[in-house]
């Protein structure tokens, strides 16, 4: 029996992915669960178990090959109790009438509109084409649109005006199969930069194309507030100094970032409308009863946001080795699709880098977001001394709190980041 294998769907708003490696080749005898792509999400590079036992038939992706979830990779020949055909396609062929019963009862027939099992080259093709892939009869093993049947729909010139989708408060500028960044509005064309010079093009892909895509929602749905503030951390960064050797012996480290998840675990349990999202259809917002704190990691692939879970019921000890193991894995791509989802709260530390105030963009649907900056020494007038006021160096570290003006107010920053401080 043959079986068509497609992209599943990997959680949490996953639509798409690049191919990373194909693992094995035709003609390679494969186990349930064996890995057989490798690909790269723009939450993790995660590997693609094979669904069946058999023989891989025939590989319909390439390395570099942008997938979404639905697409055909790969065919697989070997035993089974019938052949696998695409959800997709089994209800076309249950619903679809009679050809004469479509006459007298209906003068069109509309196809479902699910995922259309086509190879990435396909859907090039019948981009640029202009192809409704959902109008295409299909000629390839489990209902697979092939090159040759876009082609020959084409050609046939029964093509129909297409309309991208809209749903929500999106309004794509570009078809929805465009492999493009989706933006909101209009974007007026670039000019052509090589009239004035040298230019080199790079593909936007994985962790970045998705990056432009987040930001862009987020920075074009949120109304954004920031609040900026110091803190004084001369005495936490003694502690620091004074218990990091005994952290490291222990596997962990035991940095600022570490503190101040704690710090926003119990600002967050005391205002919690920071932890939520807003439901723009329902006209709710969401709160959260848990504290899944995410990290901004500037891994060599790009900014990635794995999720510290459970933040307020863990120790500083706890968190100093678990933050640890996690960012080190997602920099080696190693952290799971898991480990990326689900979070409440972000926090980013530019610190390190030498950063110093900043308006970090909401991580979306999240509310808010706090970012962190390099401390220095600075002088601070206080009380005390002969004239009654001193100037003492003191260890202060910029700190912004980023707010959805929609669901919290400044005062409410004001607040929530005295509490952090």
């Amino acid at each position: 029996m043959a079986h068509t294998f497609k992209l599943p769907d990997l959680g949490e708003g996953i639509h798409e992915g690049e191919v990373l490696a194909v693992l094995v080749s035709v003609g390679d005898e494969v186990k349930e669960g064996d890995p057989i792509l490798e690909v790269e999400t723009d939450k993790a590079a995660v590997e693609i178990p094979s669904p069946y036992t058999g023989t891989v038939k025939e590989i319909l992706v390439n390395p570099g090959d942008t997938i979404k979830v639905g697409d055909v990779l790969m065919t697989f020949s070997g035993d089974g109790d019938a052949e696998a055909v695409p959800e997709a396609v089994s209800e076309k062929k249950a619903k679809a009438p009679k050809p004469e019963a479509a006459v007298s009862q209906q003068p069109t027939v509309t196809k479902d509109k699910g995922p259309v099992p086509a190879s990435p080259a396909t859907r090039r093709l019948a981009r640029e084409l202009g192809v409704d892939l959902q109008q295409v009869t299909p000629s390839g093993p489990g209902g697979l649109v092939t090159a040759e049947d876009v082609r020959a729909y084409s050609d046939s010139g029964d093509k129909k005006e297409q309309v991208a989708p809209v749903s929500g408060d999106q309004v794509p500028a570009i078809p929805a199969e465009e492999p493009g960044i989706q933006l909101i509005g209009t974007v007026p064309p670039l000019p052509d930069f090589s009239k004035w010079g040298p230019v080199e093009k790079v593909p936007v892909r994985s962790v970045r194309k998705a990056t432009a895509k987040q930001m862009s929602l987020a920075w074009s749905q949120i109304p954004h507030v920031h609040n900026q503030d110091w803190v004084d951390i001369t005495k936490l960064e003694s502690f620091r100094r004074k218990h990091k050797a005994e952290i490291e012996a222990k596997g962990g480290k035991l940095t600022l970032t570490v503190f101040a998840l704690k710090a926003a675990a119990t600002a967050l349990k005391t205002y919690p409308n920071f932890n939520a999202s807003f439901d723009t259809r329902a006209g709710e917002i969401i709160i959260k009863h848990y504290y899944h704190l995410g990290v901004a990691v500037n891994a060599e692939n790009g900014l990635i946001v794995p999720v510290i879970r459970d933040v307020d019921r863990k120790s500083i000890t706890e968190l100093a080795i678990e933050l640890t193991d996690l960012v080190n894995r997602t920099r080696e791509r190693k952290a799971t699709l898991e480990e990326m989802q689900g979070g409440t709260f972000t926090i980013t530390n530019v610190g390190p880098m030498g950063g110093g105030f900043f308006a970090p963009i909401i991580n979306y649907p999240q509310v808010s977001i706090m970012g962190m900056g390099s401390a220095s020494l600075q002088p601070v007038v206080r009380e005390g001394g002969d004239k009654g006021h001193e100037i003492v160096p003191r260890l202060l570290m910029p700190i912004v709190l980023c707010i959805d003006h929609r669901v919290l107010d400044g005062a409410d920053s004001i607040r929530f980041l005295k509490v952090v401080i």
